[in-house]
C-alpha cells in the first residue's frame, strides 16, 4: 500500500471516527430512553416490565415506519452537500417535515387502536391492561419524534452532529426525571405507575425536536439562510421523490424491528418471567447494536457525500472502514456478554426466575453480535449509494421467511420457551449480514466503475 494511500486512510478513519462518534452517542441516548423506562419500572415487578416491553413492542412498529420513510434524507441531503449545493439540503428538510406531518395521524390510530387488543390475545391481564395504557400515551409522542427524524437526517447530512448527541443528554436526563416523579408520585404528582414512564417519554421527545430545530434554525441563520425566511412550499413531486427511496428503508426497518416485536409480543404467551428475561436481554443486545447504528448513519452520510463528490474510491474506503469499526465493537461486546452475563441482568432485577433464565439469552446475544453489526453498517453504507432495496428484501427473507418461523417452532412445538424464539432470530442475523456485505462489496465495485466512466464531472444520484 503506498504512503499516499495509508494517507487517505489514516484522514478518512479520522474523519469517520469524528463523524462517528457524536452519532454513536446520540444512538445510545436514544436506546437509553427504553433501559431507563424499564429500568424505573423494574422495581414494580416483572409485570410492569413486561407491560413496557409489549407496550413498545407494538408502538415501534408503525412509528419506525414512518422514521424509515425519512431516511431518504440521508441520500439525498448528504449528496446535495457533498456537490455543494446548500439550497437542496435546506429544501429536503422541508420536505421531511412535510411527510413527517402527513403520517402522523394513520400512525397514531394505529397505535391506539392496538392498545386495546392486548387483553383479547391470551395475554395476562396483569401485563396486558397497563401495556395498552401506556400505548395509548405513547403514541402522542410520534409527531415530535418524527420532526426530530427530519431535523437530525438534515443535520448529519450537512456536517452538524454534535448537538444531536447534546439533544439527547438533555432528554435522557428529563425522562429519568420525570419517569422519577410520574411512575412513583414525587413532589407532590400523583402516583401513575407504567403509564407515567410514557408521559415522561413523551416530554423528552418533544425536547429533543425543539432543540434541534433550533439549532438548525441557527445553522442556517450563520450561513445568510435563516431556516424559516426561506422556508421552502409542500413539493408532492419532492414527497413522492423522497418516499420512494425512503419506502425501502422505511419496510427494511419495520422488518426487522417487526420480527423482534413480534418475538416479544411471542414472549408475552409464555410466563410473566420469560417476557421479563426476554425483555433485559434485548435491552443489552439493543444497548450495543446502537453503536453499529450510529456508525451506519456515519457511513450513509461519508459515503452519500463521496458519490455526490464525483469520488468512489473514497466511498468505498468509508464504507469498508465504517464496517471495520462496527465489528470490532460488536467483539467487545460479545466477550463482555459471555463473561459477565449474571450482573449485567442483576442491574434489571434479582428475581431468581429471571436470573436463571437471563445470562442464557445474553449467550446467544453473544453469537449474534458479529452479524448484527455487518448487517446494520452494511445497510447504511448501502443507503449512501442510493440502495435501499436488497436490505428490505434481505431482512423479508432472513427474518420472515427463516429465523421467525424457526423460532416460533422451536419455541412453541419443541417446548424450547424463550430459547427457542432467540435462535431463530440469530440465524435471521446471520443470513442477513451475509447478504448484505457481498452486495456492499459489489454496489460499491460497481459504483466506481460507473463513476470512471462518466469522466471528470461530479455526480452522484439526482435529487
Amino acid at each position: 500500500m503506498s504512503q499516499s494511500i495509508q494517507s487517505d486512510w489514516k484522514r478518512e478513519l479520522r474523519a469517520m471516527i469524528v463523524l462517528a462518534l457524536p452519532v454513536v452517542l446520540s444512538e445510545i441516548g436514544w436506546m437509553l430512553q427504553s433501559i431507563v423506562d424499564t429500568i424505573m419500572v423494574g422495581s414494580l415487578g416483572p409485570s410492569a416490565i413486561g407491560a413496557v416491553a409489549l407496550g413498545n413492542a407494538v408502538y415501534y412498529t408503525p412509528s419506525m415506519f414512518g422514521f424509515g420513510l425519512l431516511l431518504g434524507l440521508d441520500t439525498l441531503v448528504s449528496q446535495a452537500y457533498g456537490r455543494g449545493d446548500h439550497e437542496a439540503c435546506h429544501h429536503w428538510l422541508a420536505q421531511g417535515v412535510y411527510l413527517a406531518c402527513i403520517i402522523t395521524p394513520p400512525l397514531m390510530l394505529f397505535s391506539i387502536a392496538a392498545s386495546f387488543g392486548f387483553t383479547h390475545v391470551g395475554i395476562a391481564s396483569s401485563v396486558a391492561v397497563p401495556a395498552g395504557a401506556y400505548l395509548r400515551i405513547l403514541s402522542f409522542g410520534t409527531l415530535p419524534l418524527l420532526l426530530y427524524a427530519a431535523a437530525r437526517r438534515y443535520l448529519q447530512g450537512v456536517g452538524q452532529v454534535r448537538v444531536i448527541t447534546v439533544a439527547f443528554v438533555f432528554a435522557n436526563l428529563l425522562n429519568w426525571f420525570g419517569n422519577w416523579v410520574l411512575i412513583y408520585g414525587k413532589l407532590g404528582f400523583p402516583r401513575l405507575g407504567v403509564p407515567g414512564s410514557a408521559v415522561s417519554t413523551c416530554i423528552a421527545r418533544l425536547s429533543m425536536a425543539v432543540i434541534l430545530f433550533f439549532y438548525a434554525w441557527r445553522y442556517e441563520a450563520r450561513r445568510g439562510h435563516p431556516l424559516f425566511r426561506h422556508w421552502a412550499r409542500i413539493s408532492l413531486l419532492k414527497i413522492r421523490q423522497l418516499s420512494r427511496l425512503g419506502a425501502p428503508a422505511a419496510g427494511q426497518i419495520v422488518l426487522e424491528v417487526g420480527a423482534w416485536n413480534l418475538a416479544t409480543l411471542a414472549a408475552g404467551w409464555l410466563t410473566p418471567e420469560q417476557l421479563a428475561t426476554h425483555q433485559i436481554a434485548l435491552n443489552y443486545a439493543s444497548f450495543t447494536y446502537m453503536v453499529p447504528l450510529g456508525l451506519s448513519s456515519a457511513a450513509a452520510v461519508s459515503v452519500g457525500h463521496a458519490i455526490g463528490a464525483g469520488d468512489a474510491a473514497k466511498a468505498r474506503r468509508a464504507g469498508w472502514l465504517a464496517l471495520a469499526l462496527g465489528v470490532g465493537f460488536m467483539l467487545l461486546a460479545a466477550i463482555a456478554f459471555f463473561v459477565a452475563p449474571g450482573p449485567l441482568i442483576a442491574l434489571y432485577t434479582r428475581d431468581a426466575a429471571v436470573m436463571a433464565v437471563g445470562p442464557s439469552l445474553l449467550g446467544l446475544a453473544a453469537i449474534f453480535q458479529v452479524f448484527d453489526g455487518i448487517q446494520t453498517v452494511s445497510t447504511g453504507a448501502l443507503r449512501g449509494l442510493g440502495e435501499t432495496r436488497t436490505p428490505m428484501w434481505a431482512n423479508f427473507v432472513g427474518y420472515w421467511l427463516l429465523g421467525l418461523p424457526l423460532g416460533i417452532a422451536t419455541c412453541f412445538l419443541l417446548h424450547w420457551g424463550i430459547y427457542g424464539l432467540w435462535i431463530g432470530l440469530t440465524v435471521a442475523l446471520i443470513v442477513i449480514s451475509i447478504t448484505l456485505l457481498y452486495r456492499w462489496n459489489k454496489d460499491s465495485k460497481k459504483q466506481g466503475t460507473g463513476i470512471r466512466g462518466q469522466g471528470s464531472e461530479n455526480r452522484g444520484i439526482s435529487s
